[in-house]
């Protein structure tokens, strides 16, 4: 019963639009996602939102995974993360739009606002300042360290933000853009090898990365190398 009353709520919901609709949305759209998520505090905790990811309904698993990209902690990081390899492709979506909400939102809301705050300065070296306050302050937050990764491969820093990169898996190893941006840096570092392997390890926890597939078959192509 509470399965079918999570469904209608999800499917009371207007289309989800393709790409991040956790993060860019349009103002209707918050608010309908904004009432689905306090239906869903009120009636659900988050180990039964958990317990659903596994069910044979497809739209119960889409509807499980909403609701945890919108309440959910690190609690359910690897659960979410197994959706990931789902049969369903909007699960799939479902799951990785719901992963990175949950690791921006790991440390609480306030560090969520200035990581999301800091990541969209234009100024890489304003975001690497800004990130570095919030590390000292909680350094085990590893979507800080993937974004402090990022602003250093814009200043062309590769390998600090390769070693990034290594910290935000350490601490979350089913963080595919971190592992993603691995492959990036070595492509710039030209070390194409060592990228293919970094694209495939990407590629493993999350299939669904277009980008990185192409760039797996294009590194194939240059190095004669569909295997090691």
């Amino acid at each position: 019963m509470r399965t079918a009353l999570l469904v209608e709520q999800f499917q009371q919901l207007p289309a989800l639009p393709n790409g991040d609709f956790l993060g860019g949305r349009s103002v209707e759209l918050h608010t309908h996602l904004e009432r689905f998520r306090l239906q869903v505090s009120a009636k659900y905790n988050e180990g039964t939102l958990q317990r659903m990811l596994a069910h044979p309904a497809v739209q119960a698993r889409r509807a499980a995974l909403l609701a945890l990209g919108l309440t959910g902690t690190m609690l359910s990081n690897a659960e979410a993360a197994s959706c990931l390899h789902d049969e369903d492709a909007q699960v799939r979506r479902l799951a990785a739009d719901a992963l990175w909400n949950i690791w921006f939102r790991a440390e609480g809301d306030a560090p969520k606002r200035e990581l999301q705050r800091l990541s969209q300065l234009r100024d890489p070296n304003k975001s690497i300042r800004g990130i570095n306050i919030l590390l000292n302050k909680l350094p085990d937050f590893a979507e800080a360290y993937n974004q402090r990764a990022i602003a250093q491969f814009r200043r062309g820093e590769y390998q600090k933000a390769i070693s990034d990169c290594e910290t935000a898996l350490m601490l979350n190893p089913h963080h595919f853009g971190a592992q993603s941006g691995i492959g990036r840096c070595l492509m710039k570092m030209r070390k194409p090898r060592a990228a293919l392997r970094a694209f495939r390890k990407a590629l493993n926890i999350y299939p669904d990365l277009e980008d990185v597939a192409e760039s797996i078959r294009t590194l194939e192509e240059r190095l004669g190398d569909d295997r090691k």
